[in-house]
């Protein structure tokens, strides 16, 4: 089987629904390469650098556990693009199509190799195959489903006929899907990740390759942001009675600035949201751009040891006196230009235990949420959780939930999915040069534009204002 491995960035163009013609009249290379083994698709599988990184983070950038000053704001190194995603503003666009390519080219990598196992199938061992196609059908979706929070609009029965993601299932650079609708969207996603779950094998060497927990962990992650709850918990329970490690806190080294390594123990799957050079990014004294907001520095008690290795307190001149940067990342790197946004077992606890609460489950809610919690606090020191009732469990569980996954790309789909409910809508509030801008639940700024690039070099429409 002939197929490229690596094309231009006019190539992978053609991947986000380019139409122009300058773009499909690229001429082969000296460059080719084959796909003709299964070693040969497990070692596209395995480019970290393609498909373990680079994850969109203009929703990170948008949502609200972190702030900047006003220095920070209008400091030269922040890109104007990001000043206008910070405050709402309406017109906020990214001119470079390089989000959306990322994404893409994930996912016709992806594709090369679902077609290279189609004619493998005969001459290859099955239970080899199975694996390979399962990563394949994993990734794929595992790309397409964090444009799906930024570039179309929540999922509810009001929006599922609204405009959608390009869904593309084949490498052939001229196959131009058109957005097609939020529902199709979604169902492809759950379609490859449950067909992912029945072939994967239940463990792997290394977490950044895709396993059967990973594949049911994505699962209860996109049925949570759909408000389907009995799906969220089966999936979140089935990941779980694969892979339920939890860190005991107390074992970590509390004045780390890394404290957290790489492919530690919880996590299932890692990727993570390249935030160099922009709004995000975190590392030492006058580098730091991102201020974790004070309401969430506050919400941890004196003995939870999340205000320690999560956080820390700014304290070198000129930085703001009383104010926190984000240190949690699972990169075990001082001032890594990555945020960790992979598939980890304490967000399964937490979508269990939401999921139960809302099933007026109360007790196994808190069961969830003890078992979590007490590795998060110095030892002989946790208070328990405790509820009343379902409600009283399930806002609890919500704010352990943004205290437990701050910056981990989650928290822009969370606002979406919670404006729904009345109970936990938000005004988003960012105060600027002394002008304050909001956000409404619900506002049509929660789907942001398609970058420029991608509209000028496509037929497709772009998202209404």
């Amino acid at each position: 089987m002939k197929s490229y491995i690596k094309y231009t960035l006019a190539i992978t163009c053609i991947l986000l629904a380019s139409a122009c013609q300058k773009f499909v009249d690229i001429k082969k290379s000296g460059s080719q390469s084959f796909i003709e083994t299964t070693n040969d698709c497990q070692l596209i599988l395995d480019n970290y650098d393609l498909f373990n990184v680079n994850y969109p983070l203009d929703g990170e950038i948008s949502a609200n556990d972190y702030y900047m000053d006003d220095n920070r704001y209008n400091a030269d190194v922040i890109q104007a693009e990001d000043r206008a995603l910070y405050i709402w503003q309406a017109t906020a666009i990214r001119a470079s199509a390089t989000p959306w390519v990322s994404s893409y080219n994930k996912i016709y990598h992806s594709n090369l190799v679902l077609e290279a196992l189609d004619k493998l199938q005969a001459s290859e061992q099955p239970a080899v195959v199975n694996n390979l196609r399962g990563s394949a059908l994993f990734l794929r979706a595992y790309a397409l489903w964090p444009l799906a929070q930024i570039y179309i609009k929540p999922y509810s029965a009001a929006n599922l006929q609204e405009p959608g993601l390009p869904i593309h299932t084949r490498s052939d650079i001229n196959d131009i899907p058109g957005r097609g609708t939020v529902k199709e969207t979604y169902d492809a996603i759950i379609k490859d990740l449950t067909e992912a779950a029945v072939l994967l094998n239940a463990t792997s060497s290394i977490a950044s390759r895709p396993n059967k927990a990973a594949a049911y962990a994505m699962l209860a992650r996109v049925y949570l942001s759909m408000d389907d709850y009995t799906n969220a918990l089966a999936n979140a329970d089935a990941a779980l009675k694969l892979k339920s490690d939890l860190i005991d806190f107390n074992t970590l080294n509390l004045g780390s600035y890394n404290p957290f390594p790489r492919f530690n123990k919880e996590v299932i799957f890692h990727s993570v949201i390249n935030q160099q050079n922009s709004v995000l990014e975190v590392g030492y004294g006058d580098e730091d751009k991102a201020l974790i907001v004070p309401a969430i520095i506050n919400a941890y008690a004196g003995d939870d040891l999340r205000k320690q290795l999560y956080v820390k307190e700014n304290l070198d001149v000129p930085e703001p006196s009383g104010t926190y940067r984000f240190i949690g990342n699972y990169e075990g790197a001082v001032g890594s230009a990555t945020l960790f946004n992979g598939l980890a077992t304490d967000e399964l606890y937490l979508i269990r235990a939401e999921c139960y609460a809302r099933a007026n489950q109360t007790a196994n809610a808190v069961a969830d949420m003890n078992k979590l919690l007490v590795t998060r606090w110095a030892d002989g020191n946790y208070p328990g959780f405790s509820a009343a009732n379902a409600d009283e469990a399930l806002t609890k569980i919500l704010l352990e939930r943004r205290k437990e996954l701050l910056m981990r790309g989650l928290r822009w789909t969370d606002l979406r999915r919670l404006n729904r409910d009345s109970r936990f809508a938000e005004t988003l509030t960012r105060t600027v040069n002394g002008t304050a801008y909001t956000l409404p639940p619900n506002d049509p700024r929660y789907t942001l534009l398609i970058p420029q690039e991608v509209i000028t070099n496509s037929k497709l429409p772009q998202n209404i204002r």
